[in-house]
């Protein structure tokens, strides 16, 4: 059966959800991110684009390029909420989807064009997404997901793109090589310096010069210069690793300020953890210093979700790893090698009093919020928490304000 693969995808979202809530900022050029030297863009409006703008580019140079342009911290429970508002509605207008990010979503219409006709229906839906949200929505409809994709970016912006089966190839031809998903800009300049510009290049190419120029992402990307590849529409997002960063906003060298903050990040995901009924395998800790060097240790422990098993151990990973005694400008925690599974108790170490002690925290956390309760240890890094469960199918969410 002929597949048809339809990908959703939200117009300059951040910007959007901020136009939506105030009409002042229509047509004007607008940047959400960190509003401090240290920012990102995380989202920019078209208006700015003109002047070199992009997300993911510091704030500080974003203000430069653009001086008229409206700076907007954001706020990540405003695009939670909208987001989820368009995920409902996805939600019972499909039989199957993916919700690839915040702003994002697949959607396998595979037959239904024997009965109503995919093009129609996708169609449709986005008109329902507009009028019922109020934001503006592009879409691609095509034979697999890669071409839906770029469907989608050329359709942009508040439009639909369908390619027929047969002409994914002739439709990606002419494109930039940058179009294609999976080429960032190390491949990027990799190709570029091999003479390759355009898409088409590569679909004349052996697939073996490919592999050779880049290994085995050379295969993937000419697949899907051909137009050929074919990845499955994921409709669980399985969580393998949750971490915290916190880059701050002046760099530091204050030890009892590294301590409480990364004790208040161990303590969060421990709670991450027993709250997703998830063990962990493997705890890393991440410094970042003030000349942008960076370095990690990564430690393998019994599976766990225990405080007093996970503190002391990113407490014990990041003693031995702040060697250089500089200013610091980053620290972070990660644990990974997740697992589904409950605390085991150790017969020898733990007591019912603190058995009882989790269970009381995390009650009151699961009706209060995180930040309601917390060690002594971590009052000093009240902002450390999470306000959704990182195990609940859904990507993560990208912080409206983050820094470098």
């Amino acid at each position: 059966m002929q597949k048809n693969i339809l990908h959703l995808d939200l117009d300059t979202f951040f910007v959007s959800c901020e136009r939506l809530i105030d009409s002042r900022l229509q047509h004007r050029p607008l940047l959400v991110g960190g509003i401090g030297d240290r920012g990102v863009v995380a989202a920019c409006s078209y208006e700015t684009r003109a002047f070199g703008v992009h997300s993911g580019m510091s704030m500080k140079v974003a203000r430069r390029l653009c001086p008229e342009a409206v700076v907007i911290k954001g706020n990540s429970g405003i695009y939670t909420k909208y987001s989820h508002l368009v995920t409902e509605i996805i939600k019972e207008k499909v039989p199957l989807f993916e919700k690839a990010s915040v702003d994002e979503f697949y959607a396998d219409l595979t037959g239904m064009d024997k009965f109503y006709g995919c093009y129609k229906y996708a169609s449709e839906l986005r008109q329902q997404i507009i009028k019922e949200s109020g934001l503006p929505i592009s879409f691609g409809l095509s034979a697999n997901k890669i071409v839906s994709k770029v469907a989608t970016g050329e359709a942009k912006p508040n439009n639909q793109l369908q390619i027929d089966s047969g002409f994914e190839k002739s439709f990606l031809a002419p494109l930039s090589i940058r179009k294609i998903p999976s080429v960032g800009e190390k491949t990027y300049q990799t190709l570029r310096n091999l003479g390759v510009d355009k898409v088409a290049v590569i679909q004349q190419m052996p697939v073996e010069m490919m592999i050779s120029a880049l290994g085995a992402n050379g295969r993937t990307i000419w697949k899907r210069a051909n137009g050929i590849d074919n990845p499955p529409i994921t409709p669980f997002y399985e969580r393998k690793s949750i971490s915290t960063e916190r880059t701050f906003t002046k760099d530091t060298i204050d030890v009892v300020q590294l301590r409480t903050t990364i004790f208040a990040m161990a303590e969060s995901l421990a709670y991450q953890l027993r709250r997703g009924e998830k063990l962990a395998g493997t705890i890393s800790v991440k410094i970042r210093y003030s000349d942008f060097n960076t370095y990690s240790k990564q430690i393998k422990i019994p599976y766990s979700s225990a405080d007093h098993i996970i503190i002391p151990k990113v407490l014990e990973l990041f003693d031995k790893l702040y060697q250089r005694r500089l200013l610091i400008r980053l620290v972070g925690v990660k644990i990974s090698d997740i697992v589904t599974g409950n605390y085991q108790i150790n017969l020898f170490d733990d007591t019912e009093e603190m058995l009882s002690l989790y269970n009381a925290m995390d009650t009151i956390r699961g009706r209060y919020g995180e930040l309601s309760v917390m060690r002594a240890s971590s009052m000093g890094a009240k902002t450390i928490g999470r306000f959704q469960n990182p195990f609940g199918g859904e990507p993560p969410v990208l912080l409206a304000h983050r820094k470098h």
